[in-house]
């Protein structure tokens, strides 16, 4: 995919309205500190254009990237930190579904999980909630770097067993350091967009 332009269209926050996009819409879901703002900039093929934070739980809107005037990335809000309060944690539970169940043009959610560690509760609880309304997640198996590439295919079976999936469901190994992964997601968004 080659991308020529990039543009931070629209950010939405708890009280926000959804924009009416005409374009489809791809999302990406995962815990934070995750690597979610990273993957997201390497398919974007910028260096830093989704912000990337050393402090988790930064994204708390949904911010939709158009493009190539052609389909749009659509950052979800980290889930899962701790130093969030309650109230908060529910706001965004309910702006993502909000989001799940309004927009017309989501073509698939990229559910991120970390490759070294088993998903945790909240990484199959948002599986299932993505499956939930109606959704088939694509797993990306994040800090494929972080790894020996002799523990790939244990770490890869931990995943699908956390999440309790079958062979049936798509998981790829990516890494933000050296790409690896990303003409393979690349081209499951070509085909996804149409």
């Amino acid at each position: 995919m080659i991308i020529k332009t990039v543009n931070l269209e629209t950010v939405c926050g708890v009280t926000s309205r959804l924009p009416e996009n005409d374009k489809p819409e791809i999302a990406f879901a995962g815990k934070s500190n995750v690597g979610k703002s990273s993957l997201i900039n390497a398919l974007m093929n910028r260096k830093a254009y989704a912000r990337t934070s050393s402090q988790p739980g930064k994204t708390q809107t949904i911010n939709f990237y158009n493009v190539n005037d052609a389909l749009y990335y659509v950052d979800l809000p980290g889930y899962g930190y701790a130093k969030i309060s309650q109230r908060e944690k529910e706001k965004w539970g309910r702006m993502v579904e909000n989001y799940l169940k309004k927009s017309a043009q989501l073509r698939c959610v990229f559910l991120l999980v970390d490759i070294r560690h088993e998903p945790s509760a909240n990484d199959r609880q948002m599986y299932e909630w993505v499956t939930g309304n109606g959704y088939r997640p694509v797993v990306v198996a994040t800090k494929l770097d972080k790894i020996k590439r002799s523990q790939v295919a244990k770490q890869v079976k931990l995943v699908r067993t956390g999440l309790g999936i079958g062979p049936d469901v798509t998981v790829i190994p990516f890494s933000a350091e050296t790409k690896q992964g990303r003409e393979e997601i690349w081209a499951l968004i070509e085909e996804l967009a149409g």
